[in-house]
């Protein structure tokens, strides 16, 4: 029998179209119920959320989802918050399973300091943004007590300076980071020998002061990167490698300093609206950091959520003792130390509706029994996680 060609046609396309790696079937949409909902800006209650392909669909009322052919999930007396965004952390380089801290609920990571990759996962896994290697001065910082292999970049003139950033941003880095590092401070967890060190690395090599970029380098490094639409982030603890980093217009520092740092220096800081990420908990024996973190709070200054992830005495997830820092150092409400956490940390990576829980935003969440308003611990094990829509984590079902 013949087939006629228009018909034929018709069955090829329809069979290319049930074949076809590129087709994918739409996952049933996923209906949260839950007591409470912090959104990435605002905690609501008796709120509901749902998922569809992916994607936040809407965050409503329980009433409004009466009629839904979902799958319904009811958490009871639970808080269901965005999935929380972490700005500083070793995991490449310390070789950190991200599924781990994709399960303790961090669900966007910023890896800086290790290989350069680019961007990846927030489809069922973590989501990793990395900086690439950390640009130093020859023989400065990180390079004497770690080595230099996938870890750091000497650069000794503007133009390395420049031709190395324009790498680093083809290789996929979000942002750029240098070290400004002098390596004498008093509690610094990077002067300690089992701060993953290199066993080759001789930490005697410098006893006073380690090299630094000039200043001329860095102002360099800053104008390629912003050229480039990136931001640059500073490894600094103390008033010589502010000085720089303020001159040459850095945008961020990547610790809160170690050493108390001179007010006037805050100030100027603060005027040129740098960010610091906090790491209070990693750096809680230097004898400056409540000072500069009181200060800076005190001066309105902006503080990013980081708790460096690899560091020694750091879990491998959302760190409580870092948001109830976040409090006590920077002052802040436990609604802001939640926003900082996530809806603002989205908008300083400048992803579109990351860290909250509005339609259309990446569907990042994660849930806990009970209200995370009177106690952050329960956080660092979070009974559901989600990322991307897929659930990684359900203890609610058991």
């Amino acid at each position: 029998m013949k087939i006629p060609l228009n018909l034929l046609s018709r069955l090829l396309f329809i069979l290319c179209l049930f074949s076809s790696p590129f087709v994918i079937a739409e996952e049933t949409p996923l209906l949260l119920h839950a007591a409470r909902v912090f959104d990435g800006n605002e905690m609501h209650t008796n709120t509901s959320v749902l998922i569809s392909n992916g994607k936040i669909a809407q965050i409503d009322n329980r009433a409004a989802f009466q009629n839904t052919t979902a799958k319904v999930i009811d958490l009871g007396d639970a808080t269901i918050l965005a999935g929380f965004i972490e700005l500083h952390a070793h995991l490449g380089f310390q070789h950190i399973p991200a599924d781990v801290v994709l399960r303790h609920g961090i669900t966007t990571l910023r890896d800086v300091g290790g290989a350069v990759h680019q961007p990846y996962g927030g489809d069922g896994s973590l989501r990793v943004l990395a900086s690439g290697q950390i640009i130093t001065a020859p023989d400065g910082y990180p390079i004497p007590q770690l080595g230099a292999d996938n870890i750091a970049i000497p650069v000794a003139t503007e133009a390395q300076a420049r031709q190395t950033v324009r790498e680093l941003i083809n290789g996929g880095a979000v942002i750029i980071k240098i070290a400004l590092e002098v390596g004498n401070e008093a509690g610094a967890p990077w002067t300690a020998p089992h701060h993953g060190h290199s066993p080759h690395a001789d930490h005697h090599k410098h006893p006073h002061a380690l090299p630094l970029l000039s200043e001329a380098v860095v102002k360099a490094i800053v104008d390629e990167a912003h050229k480039n639409g990136r931001k640059v982030t500073a490894h600094l603890a103390e008033p010589k490698g502010v000085k720089i980093a303020l001159n040459a217009g850095v945008d961020e520092w990547a610790h809160i300093p170690c050493d108390a740092i001179p007010e006037a220096l805050l100030k100027k800081a603060v005027a040129q609206q740098v960010k610091i990420v906090t790491t209070f908990d990693t750096l809680s024996k230097c004898s400056g950091a409540a000072h500069n973190a009181h200060n800076w709070a005190d001066l309105g200054g902006e503080f990013l959520y980081g708790a460096e992830i690899a560091h020694p005495d750091i879990p491998w997830g959302i760190d409580a003792q870092e948001l109830n820092l976040m409090m006590h150092l920077a002052d802040m409400k436990p609604l802001d130390v939640l926003r900082t956490v996530t809806s603002k940390a989205g908008q300083y990576l400048n992803i579109p509706l990351l860290g909250t829980l509005q339609a259309g935003a990446p569907a990042d969440l994660i849930a806990v029994r009970g209200d995370v308003m009177q106690n952050f611990k329960p956080l660092e094990y979070p009974d559901l996680v989600i990322s991307g829509g897929k659930i990684v984590v359900n203890y609610f079902d058991k």
